[in-house]
């Protein structure tokens, strides 16, 4: 599938390569880490970020060049995104009065490639924006978190025309060990937002049921191990609950806050479809009721949701601790 648009500005056959200059917006957590991955496959990279700091600490490979602003990506193509929300987004790629955006600086027919978490409808209607002005967009947001970041195995779902992903291709390949084209521009965002309330329901259920067993007197580390050997495993069980729960480390990589902007985004979209999601829409209580009663900052992990719940149980999830009462 892929959307609709005008292709004369595009060579045909044209892809990312090493000769030409990648822009790279946002190198925080994830995107330094994604930076590093392209500068490894000798990719060069002009890199911008608001805070300054970051942008520098991002240029250790010599392949990579810190951005004093976003004029300094004139040139760049094309150029990545990697920010918080679509609003970050929307500011970056079109300016304020007092700023100008990446469509003030970029040539006919450049490309811009969000890999952030953005809503769905919010990039249709930028991508209608930029067309208008003779640029491109793709969306292209990841799963799996800061150490898939790292060691380059992020799942990538892309959304928009195949042609502009397919220019993509060797980037994305660097960052990725799974890509997805799922459809249209804005699919990738769609199919993000889906894939995180699936993942934060079956975090929140792991750590429930884990809290009934704690005050009956199970070892919360010995049922863990059962459900990861029966029918009960997921993403959670296995990569999450000890490593950073049990442990309580809290510090998978991706914060509570933006966890629950992904649930909203897809709750929006179950709303704009019409679909009924009784469990979902329960799923999003509750991750709303822990931001209320934690009061969590914007570096929260999402983990940490752990703490809501075992304060409404009255248990504490550590290994051999029983039913550990607050």
């Amino acid at each position: 599938m892929s959307a609709g648009g005008d292709r004369s500005s595009l060579e045909p056959g044209r892809v990312a390569d090493r000769r030409g200059r990648v822009g790279f917006v946002g190198v925080g957590a994830m995107g330094s880490r994604m930076v590093r991955r392209l500068a490894g496959r000798g990719f060069l990279l002009t890199v911008y970020d608001s805070n300054p700091d970051a942008a520098h600490a991002a240029e250790a490979p010599p392949q990579v060049t810190a951005a004093g602003s976003i004029t300094d990506l004139a040139g760049c193509d094309p150029v990545i995104t990697m920010l918080p929300d679509d609003k970050a987004v929307r500011s970056c790629v079109l300016g304020s009065d007092a700023v100008e955006g990446l469509a003030h600086v970029l040539g006919q027919g450049s490309l811009v490639l969000d890999m952030s978490s953005s809503g769905p409808q919010a990039t249709v209607d930028l991508a209608r924006v930029l067309r208008e002005r003779g640029l491109r967009l793709a969306d292209a947001p990841v799963s799996g978190g800061v150490a898939r970041a790292e060691d380059g195995t992020l799942a990538i779902m892309t959304g928009g025309d195949e042609v502009d992903l397919e220019r993509c291709r060797p980037l994305l390949e660097a960052m990725g060990s799974h890509i997805v084209h799922v459809g249209g521009i804005g699919a990738g965002h769609a199919a993000k937002a889906l894939n995180n309330m699936l993942s934060a329901s079956g975090l929140v259920a792991a750590i429930e049921v884990l809290s009934v067993g704690a005050r009956f007197g199970l070892d919360p580390a010995v049922l863990l191990d059962v459900f990861n050997n029966s029918t009960g495993k997921n993403n959670s069980t296995e990569h999450k609950i000890a490593q950073q729960v049990l442990s309580r480390a809290f510090g998978a990589g991706f914060s509570m806050r933006l966890m629950r902007k992904d649930l909203a985004t897809a709750m929006d979209l179950a709303h704009q479809t019409g679909t009924p999601t009784p469990l979902s829409a329960a799923c999003f209580e509750v991750w709303e009721a822990a931001m209320r009663h934690l009061d969590v900052e914007d570096d929260v992990d999402h983990t940490a949701i752990a703490r809501y719940v075992e304060d409404q149980a009255g248990v504490t999830l550590t290994p051999r601790s029983g039913p550990a009462r607050h």
